[in-house]
């Protein structure tokens, strides 16, 4: 379809804000739903760090979320999902109970405390101001990719982490979409070459064209033990899900991360998917929901590839190079 621009934003009813701190080296990523959406999520990494992730558990009461909060920070980015909340109760958002409205916001954090910016920020981290900058900047249609919002910090074993996304269409209309911040202990690339491992799952040379090289080299490669990692993320897709459904999608992305990223769901990495649907579009078959898991598999995959390929090295010394540090033309 023309009108598609290979970001979750592809998903009518959706919204992408961020918030970046160069100096800093961290940021926020909000994913914003113009009205709730039926939502659950996985957590498979061994090191997570999450809020309100346990709602989200399909025999929990709550069945939808008002957004989602991708951070940097560790443990001290869960303050953002607090700015997001203010940012919604600003507008009237939120889940009725009598007359209190109050947002859902779960959130995923992943580990930059190590990359190399200034995270002496005194008493009170920054994150809660930047998760409402993050979503006062929501909106729809394009966003950047790369070294920005929750993938600002981020870092592989190989080279520089950062946000990705990519959405494709099923064989009935529906939209599925994935966004990621790239923050994993091990790597997207193989060896120590150019290709990536979703290289099978590329469209149109989104993340170089370089497909596969001719002996994959699958060594283990970690950028160290120094703490937690994380890569996070969220599948969205424009067809009818129940909340069980929603579950089903996340594991499905869960899929596309161990696809994409080699080793993935270690003891120190915390990686997290969330699911969530806008049911724009009606669906109540099994082939329907099979064929979403399939593109939310393929979609995270490509997603993990594309963050890492735009992503650009930081500007601290000793920071990590960027894909395009050593590959500047392409290959």
């Amino acid at each position: 379809m023309p009108d598609l621009l290979n970001l979750i934003t592809d998903i009518d009813g959706v919204s992408v804000g961020h918030a970046t701190d160069l100096a800093l080296g961290s940021g926020v990523t909000v994913i914003v739903f113009d009205a709730p959406a039926v939502a659950s999520g996985t957590v498979l990494g061994g090191a997570p760090g999450g809020r309100d992730t346990g709602l989200l558990d399909p025999s929990m009461t709550v069945n939808a979320v008002d957004a989602f909060v991708l951070s940097g920070g560790s443990a001290f980015g869960l303050d953002a999902a607090g700015g997001v909340q203010a940012g919604l109760r600003e507008l009237g958002r939120g889940f009725a109970v009598g007359p209190v409205r109050i947002p859902i916001v779960p959130q995923a954090i992943l580990m930059d405390l190590l990359n190399g910016g200034d995270k002496d920020w005194g008493l009170h981290s920054p994150y809660r101001d930047m998760g409402y900058a993050a979503l006062k900047a929501a909106a729809k249609g394009t966003f950047t990719l790369g070294t920005t919002g929750a993938g600002t910090g981020a870092t592989t074993a190989t080279f520089k982490g950062g946000l990705g996304s990519a959405s494709a269409v099923s064989s009935a209309g529906h939209r599925v979409a994935a966004i990621v911040a790239v923050n994993a202990l091990g790597s997207a690339t193989i060896g120590d070459g150019p290709h990536f491992w979703a290289a099978p799952f590329e469209k149109d040379t989104e993340f170089g064209g370089l497909g596969m090289p001719a002996i994959a080299d699958h060594r283990m490669r970690l950028k160290g033990m120094n703490g937690p990692a994380t890569t996070i993320g969220a599948v969205v897709t424009d067809a009818q899900l129940t909340k069980a459904e929603a579950h089903r999608l996340s594991l499905a992305g869960h899929d596309g991360l161990a696809r994409a990223l080699l080793p993935a769901h270690l003891p120190l990495d915390g990686d997290t998917v969330f699911a969530a649907s806008t049911a724009r579009h009606r669906r109540d078959d099994m082939a329907s929901l099979m064929e979403l898991c399939h593109l939310a598999t393929i979609v995270m995959a490509r997603a993990i590839a594309r963050g890492v390929y735009a992503a650009t090295a930081l500007p601290a010394e000793g920071a990590q190079k960027a894909w395009r540090d050593r590959y500047p033309d392409g290959h």
